[in-house]
């Protein structure tokens, strides 16, 4: 495990709210800085989405691959 993954794992559920917090409000801000190309691609996946909701899996089945240990 990397140490930046141990790290995380030595972190309380708070703590680790807090970092998650952190990281999305720093998404957020990276995400202001988007190219038109990928505003452009963001815009079309959305579309996407709206078209066919049905084609997304839901948030629980991706929560547990993401956390699924190999």
């Amino acid at each position: 495990m990397s140490d930046l993954l141990q790290q995380i794992s030595n972190l309380s559920v708070a703590e680790k709210a807090e970092l998650l917090d952190a990281v999305w409000e720093s998404l957020e801000t990276d995400a202001r800085s988007l190219t038109d190309a990928q505003r452009a691609e963001l815009d079309h996946r959305l579309a996407r989405l709206e078209q066919n909701p049905s084609a997304v899996l839901p948030w629980e089945h991706v929560k547990a691959g993401l956390f699924k240990k190999p």
